[in-house]
Order: C-alpha cells, then structure tokens, then sequence
C-alpha cells in the first residue's frame, strides 16, 4: 500500500476482549471481573473440555439459547485447554481476589453476631486487607464493601488481558458472547491493545476520515505477512455516503435497535443505550448503522449496568466523538454494583458524568433529568439503574429502558415534579431470565431454584406499561423491540415467537393505547419521527 489516503470499510468490526471472552462491564470492576472469570468463564471451560460433545448438541437446541454452552465443535479441545492454562496465569490476582471474596463471606457469616466487628479486621483475607470494609446493615446482617477505586490502582487491575479482534462481518450471526471466547480463526486479526490504546480512535475515525496506510499501521506493533495483509484488507478508497447533519426545526428521533434512540435538534445530540450494527453487508432487517451517527454526539445516557445497554464494542469506536457520557450514580462499593463511572475512567473515557435521581443536567434547550429505575435486577440492591426525563424547549420524552413499574404511586410522585410527558420508549421484556443467569457469579450463597426462578431480570408487562401510560398521559407510547433484531440476539440470546408472553403483553399495550387514542407501537430496526419542539398538546 502506498501513501494514498484510505478509508476503514463500514463493516469491520472492532471487537474488544478480555482474555479473549466478550467484554462487557462486569469484566472490567476487577471484583465482578473475578467472580465472574471463576464462577462463569473458568467453570464453562471445564465443562466444554469434559464434555464438548454435550456443549455442540445444546446450542443446537433452541430452549438452550444463551445458556453456559460454548458454540464451538467438538475440535477445539485442546484450544480451550490452552485458553484455560493461559486464564490461570494472566488473571491470577482476580481469581485470588474472588476466593478471598468467598471466604470473607464465610468469616463473617461464621463470627459476625452483632458485636462490633473490630477484631474481626484481624480475620481478613491476606488479599483482602485495606481494601474493604466491614459493615452491618440495619437488621444486623453482616456484610463488607469495597473501596473500588484502590482495587483499580492495585494488581488486581490489569489492562494486560485486554485486547481487540479486528475482522469484516458478513452477516448478523454470532455465539452468544456470555458463554464463547473467541478464538484463533480465520479473518480475525487479535492486537493485544489496551482500551484506552489511541489506535481505537484513530483506526474508528477513519470510517469518515482517511489517513494513510502508513499513518495507522504506525500506531501498532509487528505483524506477520499473513496478518499484515489481514489487515490491509480492512481499508478501501471508497468514501462512504457523507453524513447529512440535521438542521431542522423539529426534534428528530431514529431509533437504532434494541434501546438504542438519536435524539437531535439543530443544537444538541443525544443517543441513549448505545448498541448499534454495520453498515455494508446484507442484514434481514433495514437500520441505522455508525454511519447515520453525527460527527459530534453531545451526550450519551447510559441506563443500567448490562450487557446489552453498555455495549462496549458500539462505544470505544464512539468515544472519539462523545463529548459526554451521563450514567446512573452507583452504589458505595457493593459488590454487586460496580461503580460505571469509575469502569468507563479506566477505559479511556472523559468527561463522565453521574446523575442520581431526580438530578438534572442542562445544556442549550435542553434538559436532561434521572428517573427512578425500579426492578429489572432481581431485586438486589443496584442504585447504578436510571431512566431519563428530556425536555426540550417545552415536548418531553421518557426513556425508561427495562423498569418494571412494581409500585405506581413512585411514578405519581415523580409526574408531581415533571408533569405529563409527550413521549414515552418502554422496554416489555416482562419474563426475563432468572437471577443467576447475570448474576450467578456474584451470589455468595447458594440460591434456591424456586428463588432464582421468582427472582427475574423482567422488565413491565401489559398492567405495568399502562399503569405509567395513566400516571402521565402520553401522547405516543414506543416499547422497544427488547432485543429481537438480529444483530442483537448474540448479546440478547432472545428469540420470539408470536404467542411468547412479551410479545403478547407489548400488542395488548399498544392495541390499548391505540383505542385511548394514543399513537403507539412496538419498534424494530429502524424508524425516524420528527416531533415539534414547542409543546404539541392542546
């Protein structure tokens, strides 16, 4: 290649790594990264190693989408044992630091019966001292949290796992990224490139600004021949079509997929639970892609800690044009809820904002405003959860992700604060999988079948969604496609059929709103609507 100018193809993924398993937030917060390597990565491993017949036979199985299988033949044995071996070694502070969770737990259960836990401090785990505290709570149970910021400046943070996978994607297909590593294959070029690496964001800004081959190529390390021409294939010459900045008079909305949604005025951007697919490649379903986005994004909003809302392989090729990200203040170093202000810092990412309830953040006509967020996470005690209230100018959108409206008058209380809304984007994934399908890893008990099973990660059903629908009068109602896109289903594992309860809660809800005279619909792919800035009520 020469020194001509080069663009990145629209359909090269940049898929980021840790120790070669999906990355995804959990993994990250070196105490949710430990337990989940232990109690998730490490166990499926095995697994596939004892039995990977039984593994390639489940994900053939429909009833087991998403479940701890590996999507590989029965061939890959002996890689899986490499990867294992290599896990062992590379993460072996977080896998210490999750053993010493564990008997942490088992110290206080055994010797904390209400008296003061001073001597205790003497029992602590070697691994564990001057980084926890111990603690009651109010009904004398005893507990301890972490001082999450020190964890990050220890050894049991390490940007050494961390990597990318660089290949062209062809279609929507993948394994569910929960239960597969990725390993060698062909088309797939791994760097061993931390997060915060500059290459990310000047290898994504090339998907609208060319550079030379030379210039890239000089932000990493040796290749071999075959990956050098690996990844020369990932550039072209062709511009893409050059993005049409919006100038209008109204707010524009396009929904992305998921719960993802562009909010845009003449002034402001804001883009919510970014997860986003390609453009380039035939896909079943017309939408949005990266290319659709502006050149500057003002503020993203994040809404909970999961995997399908903060989609890093959408933003670190994003983040050389987030001005700001907004996401949920989080708890006070509860193992279950990981502080993501402190997880997006550690990745390269400034300018992160948190907002609590009912805290707002103002910019030009624009108002954005934290909501509570009720249920949706078993009910464990996460704070990190928010829905967002926008207003701008005087029309007013509510973005309320997954929350499950489990007590009505929460919301009575907040319309007392920010009165009727125009529009309203719901999430009705109202089954939802059982506790220990996200958050297995972290239980330090064993949990019962009946209550993992009552204890679900569900969003609201047909009572809920209508329930806020009364509370604040809405003009449009969206519920979101709750992952049903293709492009989602390898983080989602959701597949539905016309008689699955969500599918039948979410019709029952919009044919409800339609005859109240409410404009509504369930979303898929992709949609724009333009909506007046000044108050369209009468």
């Amino acid at each position: 290649m020469n020194t001509d100018k080069y663009y990145l193809r629209p359909n090269v993924v940049i898929e980021p790594l840790i120790e070669r398993w999906y990355a995804w937030a959990h993994l990250i917060s070196p105490v949710t990264a430990g337990l989940n390597v232990t109690h998730r990565h490490m166990e499926i491993m095995n697994s596939y190693i004892e039995s990977p017949e039984e593994h390639e036979s489940m994900v053939k199985n429909p009833k087991m989408l998403g479940g701890p299988f590996m999507d590989y033949k029965t061939n890959r044995v002996q890689d899986i044992k490499e990867l294992l071996g290599k896990t062992m070694i590379d993460q072996r502070e977080v896998i210490k630091l999750s053993l010493a969770i564990k008997k942490m737990n088992e110290i206080l259960q055994k010797d904390a019966k209400g008296q003061s836990l001073e001597d205790i401090y003497t029992k602590v785990p070697a691994v564990l001292k001057g980084y926890i505290e111990l603690v009651y709570d109010l009904n004398g149970n005893p507990s301890f949290r972490f001082f999450e910021n020190l964890l990050y400046k220890s050894n049991f943070y390490s940007t050494n796992t961390q990597s990318i996978a660089l290949w062209t994607t062809e279609n929507d297909s993948r394994p569910f990224c929960l239960s597969t590593p990725r390993l060698n294959e062909e088309g797939v070029l791994h760097l061993n490139l931390p997060f915060d690496h500059p290459f990310i964001d000047e290898f994504s800004k090339m998907k609208r600004t060319p550079k030379s081959y030379e210039e890239i190529r000089g932000l990493i390390g040796d290749l071999t021949e075959k990956e050098e021409e690996l990844f020369q294939s990932f550039f072209t010459q062709k511009e893409a079509s050059p993005y049409k900045e919006y100038k209008g008079d109204k707010v524009r909305m396009r929904y992305f997929g998921h719960a993802c949604i562009l909010i845009e005025t003449d002034t402001v951007s804001v883009l919510v639970d970014p997860l986003i697919s390609y453009y380039g490649y035939t896909s079943s379903v017309e939408h949005f892609s990266d290319y659709d986005l502006p050149k500057i994004i003002d503020y993203v909003l994040i809404t909970h800690n999961h995997q399908d809302h903060i989609l890093l392989e959408t933003l670190l090729p994003l983040r050389h044009k987030i001005r700001n990200i907004i996401v949920p203040r989080s708890g006070n170093g509860n193992i279950q809820d990981p502080n993501v202000k402190l997880m997006f810092n550690n990745i390269g990412f400034e300018n992160v904002i948190e907002i609590g309830e009912l805290e707002s953040v103002n910019f030009h006509d624009c108002q954005i405003t934290g909501i509570p967020f009720m249920g949706e996470h078993s009910d464990l005690d996460i704070p990190s959860k928010t829905c967002y209230h926008i207003k701008v100018d005087e029309f007013t959108l509510m973005f309320l992700a997954d929350s499950r409206v489990l007590e009505k008058r929460t919301y009575e209380h907040v319309k007392n604060y920010i009165g009727e809304v125009d529009v309203i984007f719901l999430g009705m994934e109202c089954d939802g999988a059982p506790l220990t399908w996200l958050y297995g890893p972290l239980m330090l008990s064993e949990i019962s079948r009946e209550h993992d099973q009552s204890r679900r990660l569900s969003g609201s059903d047909f009572k809920r969604g209508m329930d806020l629908v009364d509370v604040f009068n809405p003009l449009e109602v969206y519920v979101y496609a709750m992952g049903q896109e293709p492009w989602c289903e390898f983080i989602s594992s959701i597949k539905y059929t016309d008689e699955s309860n969500p599918i039948v809660q979410s019709n029952l809800l919009v044919e409800t709103c339609n005859n109240k005279g409410i404009i509504a619909e369930r979303l898929y792919g992709e949609k724009e609507i333009l909506y007046s800035k000044k108050s369209v009520r009468k």
